[in-house]
């Protein structure tokens, strides 16, 4: 039976801070059962660095200092893995779900693979995922980063991170989720003109809807100014 969940789609770029409290504020919401909705969070961020518990100095290849200076943020997370970037030009979806009493988090990661896949199809463009690393790959370039959390083993937290426009140079900082063998591409690198956010949105919302069998509402919305707000609008 297909169930209702909400997709927030905000109208402009997101801190990453305000982003990631939010995020948490849903999942918290979504695992006290205050909030009986699954929730598909799709935006963009100003330039940032974000590291999961898995990462290692020698994953950073320029240091703090000439990150910031080059006009980005550098962020210690919850989520697994190591470093990844998020900017312009990247469609980042953080997904937060009630995996259930019996969660299967590998299920639950190649399914966000599958949506990515899926909606990569639709421009006309065949990835794939790997035996081995999580992610869609177009050969041994990654083009989809994926990386997540369980909170008390049961709802969802943080999710893809897929390259349009990105301008790949950003990645030079670091060893992207800590694979120095592998490189990074983006949709538009791969298909030869510009595969934009705003083209691939609603193409991953649909396949979202698709794989997860769930009916998305959207919510067009200048991002929630406080935990307080998306709490409330989560219990509305």
């Amino acid at each position: 039976m297909t169930r209702a969940a909400r997709s927030i789609r905000p109208s402009g770029p997101v801190p990453y801070d305000d982003a990631n409290e939010a995020m948490h504020a849903l999942a918290e919401a979504r695992l006290a059962g205050d909030d009986p909705l699954d929730t598909l969070i799709l935006l963009e961020h100003p330039p940032v660095y974000t590291a999961g518990r898995r990462w290692k100095p020698d994953h950073l290849v320029r240091t703090e200092d000439q990150i910031r200076g080059a006009g980005a943020d550098l962020r210690f997370i919850d989520r697994g893995g190591s470093f990844t970037f998020h900017g312009p030009g990247q469609l980042v979806g953080y997904v937060v779900r009630d995996l259930g009493p019996r969660p299967d988090a590998m299920r639950f990661v190649r399914d966000l693979e599958e949506v990515v896949i899926r909606a990569c199809a639709d421009t006309g463009l065949s990835l794939h995922r790997s035996d081995v690393q999580t992610g869609v790959w177009s050969g041994r370039r990654k083009v989809c980063a994926i990386g997540v959390r369980l909170m008390r083993m049961r709802v969802s937290l943080h999710g893809f991170a897929l390259n349009c426009t990105t301008n790949l140079s950003w990645f030079d900082a670091i060893v992207p989720c800590g694979l120095p063998d592998e490189g990074v591409t983006s949709l538009s690198e791969l298909a030869g003109r510009q595969v934009s956010v705003e083209e691939m949105a609603p193409l991953v919302a649909r396949r979202f809807e698709e794989v997860f069998d769930l009916r998305l509402s959207t919510e067009e919305t200048a991002w929630p100014s406080s935990k307080a707000s998306i709490a409330a609008a989560s219990s509305a």
